[in-house]
């Protein structure tokens, strides 16, 4: 767990950066999939590129999504004090890994062992 509290309010100032950029991200994503409406009129090549632009919209809003519930979790551990710690096996995670990924909530050995299939991945199950 991080307990330096100017450490963890650059962490936080980092995280609601983070958070604001991906609900902007959403938002964009959003109004560009409405405008790519369906149209009859359109040849088989160019429907094939309108479904092709849609799928990459909901991939990247999807991602966009998990991205943000991480980030807010993160920030939910901040205002816990529990931040900078595993939440699977409660070891504090490193240092240079939370610079990296300021809103991990695993270790690096319990990432490794969720990548792995050695152990389910609560967050992404909920």
């Amino acid at each position: 767990m991080v307990h330096n509290p100017e450490i963890i309010q650059r962490f936080e100032q980092t995280l609601r950066r983070q958070e604001k950029q991906l609900e902007q991200s959403m938002i964009s994503a959003v109004e560009q999939g409405r405008e790519v409406a369906a149209d009859s009129a359109l040849d088989a090549a160019d429907q094939a590129v309108q479904s092709y632009q849609k799928e990459m919209l909901f991939s990247q809003s999807t991602s966009g999504h998990e991205q943000l519930a991480l980030v807010r979790l993160a920030l939910k551990r901040i205002d816990e004090g529990s931040f900078g710690e595993c939440i699977h096996c409660g070891k504090t995670i490193g240092l240079k890994r939370l610079e990296a990924l300021p809103w991990t909530p695993y270790c690096i050995d319990c990432r490794e062992k969720i990548e792995n299939g050695e152990i389910e991945d609560p967050v992404a199950a909920a």
